[in-house]
């Protein structure tokens, strides 16, 4: 008879912890979802403009209206600094493919020198001095 009152008082006070625990859970979600829809408005505030703000600022400039002198001169500044970067661009390609030519144009002369030289030695028969001694002075 004992251990039937003592489970009964435990069940009791399991109950009794439950609903107070779902109580205070319920409170702490009603929080968070007030906490989360008070975020959510902060949010859109930041997103979002007044409708009178909105139409103050689509009136501003129409699509055919003149730009302001601000805006004229920020466009003009891009430009400049588009052609300035493009403009080194080019001139850095154009630097790189000269020494590149020059290069070619080095090795080219280097092997047709080498090759005259070999044929001078090939076909030289010794009864001449060679070409660099027998040039004309004048």
């Amino acid at each position: 008879m004992a251990w039937r009152k003592l489970l009964l008082v435990s069940c009791f006070l399991a109950a009794l912890l439950l609903t107070m625990l779902q109580e205070g859970t319920g409170a702490s979600v009603g929080t968070s979802q007030v906490a989360r829809q008070e975020a959510q408005e902060g949010v859109e505030q930041k997103i979002f403009m007044q409708e009178s703000d909105a139409s103050n600022f689509l009136k501003r400039r129409g699509k055919r209206s003149p730009k302001s002198r601000e805006e004229v001169n920020a466009e003009n500044r891009q430009k400049l600094w588009a052609d300035e970067l493009r403009r080194e661009y080019h001139e850095e390609q154009r630097n790189e493919y000269e020494n590149f030519v020059e290069e070619q144009n080095d090795e080219q002369e280097e092997r047709s020198r080498e090759a005259i030289e070999q044929w001078r030695q090939w076909h030289y028969d010794g009864l001449y001095p060679s070409y660099l001694y027998n040039r004309h002075h004048i």
